[in-house]
């Protein structure tokens, strides 16, 4: 899910740093912007958890002691 093209992510962006701070306006285009980010946040996440795991070696000198995944 991409949001960085998303007219409504754009117009929060800009109106967040062109506007006077404050506003109501700038209120609604940061809050429109975070739910965007929210959303893509746990995407990712629920991506990131679909991954599997690498099993573990059970043979060899290899991954059998030391278990290091990155």
């Amino acid at each position: 899910m991409n949001i960085a093209n998303s007219p409504s992510v754009a117009s929060a962006v800009s109106n967040a740093s062109n506007g006077t701070p404050g506003t109501v306006g700038n209120a609604a285009s940061l809050l429109v912007l975070r739910k965007a980010m929210d959303t893509q946040e746990a995407g990712a996440a629920a991506l990131l958890e679909a991954l599997p795991q690498p099993a573990l070696a059970t043979e060899g000198n290899l991954g059998r002691n030391l278990n290091v995944y990155a």
